[in-house]
């Protein structure tokens, strides 16, 4: 049957109702295929189905069914509904009765997914004594749901391979040959009874955030070789790759020659080292850097070799090869290289698109995906606007604001709520700080226009792996590691230890710990170590409050999420302080006292996006930290002076903790704050002592204000019981 009488066929009659497939019929049928991944469509009776056609997304694994892991009895039954759920849909009155989070249609990996775990039902089947699915009744279901019970701890997990069942039901029934299998008993009653304990929720929200000790330096190092390595490496590369595409494309000439040995003479008659480079490890001469600087061709460096043993002599006295670019790129001051090298050029260059990942996966809020599918011209320099938009916001706070447009995949559904292969532009971009928009700049430099910024083949410098796509997220964790130990080493040549990046105690960096980072940093050190690099005030603007409260998919649930922890902590630890007897003092510090009351509530909270927004709006509840300036706010947002200046259309739901104004009639100060003053004070006027005068007076006018507001908490403390009397 040709594609044409597919379509026919299924759009008449039923069109849920899909028609017999043939041998030669393709898995995945043309309106359903990815355009630029066609070639990659197997037909039905083929023993692998690529499932690369379903998907446009870059960083993702082009994942295939092999049907050899599926036992014989069952290959044709599942082969056949397996082709109708990657060609079909689930009827809207099956999806109406069971949660609006079902879908019609899935993903290239949820389908993967979902067919694994119908050959582990049919592998459990066929070891007890059934061997087709109309023997596979609603009785053996049951037990199948309490092997799964018994076999399985996590909850979300035995939840899907669950629903991979109801699925396998519901799409036999729509196949041209059902097999029969029965109605799975938790469809009907509920999967309660099938399901162990809840847990935590995992994914992003539950991933622990980077420590402040490593990501502050990691995004150092990443900025640095962004602003201030990149020209000299971009260069280096672009040099390394002429001289290349020389030794490649070179003939034998008397004048190379007499260059080569008059190159070579001088060292090897003094004994000195020799340019040499690395193969597999092993020590070996550096015949392509010759060729390329000498114009001598390989015949001739390999003649040369046999009668002068270069390559015994570079392995024993290996040495640079040095590259005809300056060097202008500075680590602590210094020089960061005296000579660019050849054999380090594709070495610098990969750690330079590392260094680009970190900055726009850490300083965007976007997820890896994201990331990975930019492409070039996704940040174009912004276009002034002026006046107001017709929804009455005011269009002055965009001007110069860079915009990334990028598409989504992992949450791509169309109007109907179904996967959308293809991936969609997310309706709001992403902002850019000059942070991103400049690494962006350096990646667009590193790949041909039009690709994706993260091209695998472009990045990929060592080997040539055939297909399309974007670097893998599995790849980039390698990356970041060895990103890590070059940065280490560097900061020891340097003789900048302090620089050094340490491990987290969490474990490997990753890639998926990026975004829960940015959340914490941002929602609990608004002027912390990380600021080093960033100013955080001006990054939670960005991220947050200039889209993502419009933007499907942004970062600001995640921030939500963070700051409710934190602010679960902040009134935590006040409920502990003022029952240990603790005083606390402020404009706002009878109200922090009744808030503080709030603790139990909060500890008995499980943070959701929704709770998370529903406590953020109670203003009475929330208590934050800002350590930095050795206060608590206890917000309301008519007094908060952070927000004086504010646009008048945009509403603040959270203070601006990196600039906390003195007076303002939310300030809480505790004892340990007032403690934590003095300490401070103490410090600057040390530090007044070996400090020039005029910058010394500013210490001690500072350390004496600091004091100042230590001795009013002292004399204006209010307790736990001064309220309760």
């Amino acid at each position: 049957m040709t594609a044409p009488e597919i379509n026919a066929d299924i759009n008449s009659g039923d069109r849920y109702l899909l028609p017999l497939p043939e041998p030669g019929t393709p898995v995945v049928l043309p309106q359903f295929v990815v355009a630029m991944h066609t070639h990659l469509n197997a037909c039905y009776a083929d023993a692998a189905w690529p499932l690369g056609p379903l998907t446009a997304n870059p960083s993702t694994y082009r994942r295939v069914i092999y049907w050899r892991n599926c036992p014989a009895v069952f290959a044709d039954e599942l082969r056949l509904a397996a082709w109708t759920m990657i060609n079909g849909h689930l009827r809207p009155t099956f999806l109406q009765t069971r949660g609006a989070r079902l879908r019609s249609r899935l993903s290239a990996a949820q389908i993967h997914e979902t067919i694994s775990a119908w050959i582990r039902l049919a592998i459990w089947l066929q070891a007890r004594g059934i061997r087709r699915l109309a023997d596979c009744t609603t009785g053996v279901l049951h037990s199948y749901g309490q092997h799964l019970l018994s076999y399985h701890t996590n909850r979300s997990h035995t939840h899907k391979m669950l629903g991979a069942v109801t699925r396998l039901w519901a799409f036999d029934q729509l196949s041209a040959r059902p097999a029969g299998i029965g109605r799975a008993p938790w469809d009907e009653r509920g999967a309660d009874d099938y399901l162990p304990a809840a847990t935590t929720t995992g994914g992003e929200n539950e991933t622990e955030p980077l420590a402040e000790q490593t990501m502050g330096p990691l995004l150092v190092w990443a900025m640095r070789m962004i602003d201030d390595l990149a020209e000299d490496i971009l260069a280096g590369w672009a040099e390394t790759q002429r001289l290349t595409q020389a030794a490649r494309t070179t003939t034998g000439t008397p004048h190379g020659k007499a260059t080569l040995e008059a190159f070579l003479a001088p060292l090897l008659a003094a004994g000195s080292p020799l340019p040499a480079g690395r193969t597999q490890g092993e020590v070996c001469l550096a015949a392509t850097y010759l060729s390329g600087i000498t114009g001598a061709s390989r015949s001739q460096i390999d003649k040369l070799n046999q009668r002068e043993g270069l390559a015994e002599a570079a392995a024993q006295r290996p040495g640079p090869c040095p590259l005809n670019v300056p060097v202008a790129g500075r680590i602590a001051g210094e020089p960061w290289r005296q000579a660019l090298d050849f054999a380090e050029a594709p070495v610098l260059m990969r750690h330079l698109g590392t260094a680009a990942f970190i900055v726009c996966a850490y300083l965007t809020g976007m997820r890896t995906g994201e990331v990975l599918g930019m492409r070039t011209g996704c940040c174009p320099d912004p276009k002034p606007t002026t006046g107001e938009h017709a929804d009455g916001n005011n269009a002055d706070a965009n001007t110069g604001r860079h915009l990334i447009r990028t598409h989504e995949y992992k949450n791509a559904v169309d109007a109907d709520g179904n996967h959308q292969s293809s991936g969609v532009e997310r309706d709001v971009p992403w902002v850019a700080i000059t942070p991103v928009v400049n690494a962006i700049r350096v990646l667009e430099r590193m790949v041909p226009d039009g690709s994706l910024l993260f091209d695998g083949r472009a990045h990929d410098l060592r080997y040539h792996r055939p297909g399309t796509g974007s670097l893998k997220p599995a790849a980039i964790r390698h990356r970041i590691e060895d990103f890590v130990a070059w940065a280490n080493t560097e900061a020891l040549t340097h003789h900048i230890p302090g620089e050094a990046i340490p491990a987290d105690p969490h474990g490997p960096i990753g890639t998926a710990r990026f975004r829960r980072s940015l959340a914490w940093h941002i929602a609990r050190r608004p002027n912390g170590l990380v600021a080093l690099a960033i100013q955080y005030g001006h990054l939670r603007t960005s991220v947050s409050g200039a889209y993502a409260s419009r933007g499907r998919g942004g970062i600001h649930e995640l921030l939500d999420m963070e700051t409710v922890r934190a602010v679960a902590d902040s009134v935590a630890d006040l409920h502990d302080t003022l029952e240990n007897g603790g005083g606390v003092s402020g404009p706002a510090a009878r109200r922090a006292i009744r808030a503080a009351a709030t603790a139990p509530r909060f500890a008995g909270t499980v943070i959701t996006v929704r709770t998370a927004r529903r406590l953020l709006a109670n203003e009475d509840a929330m208590i934050y930290d800002n350590p930095q300036a050795f206060l608590l706010c206890q917000y309301k947002r008519e007094q908060a002076l952070c927000h004086r200046d504010s646009v008048k259309h945009t509403v603040k739901d959270t203070p601006g903790l990196d600039h906390c104004v003195p007076g303002c009639g939310n300030i809480v100060r505790t004892d340990q704050h007032a403690a934590l003053l003095r300490d401070r004070a103490a410090f600057l006027d040390t530090r007044a002592r070996h400090t020039p005068h005029p910058v010394a007076e500013r210490l001690r006018t500072t350390a004496g204000r600091l004091r100042a507001y230590a001795d009013t908490h002292d004399q204006t403390r209010t307790t736990l019981e001064d309220t309760t009397g």
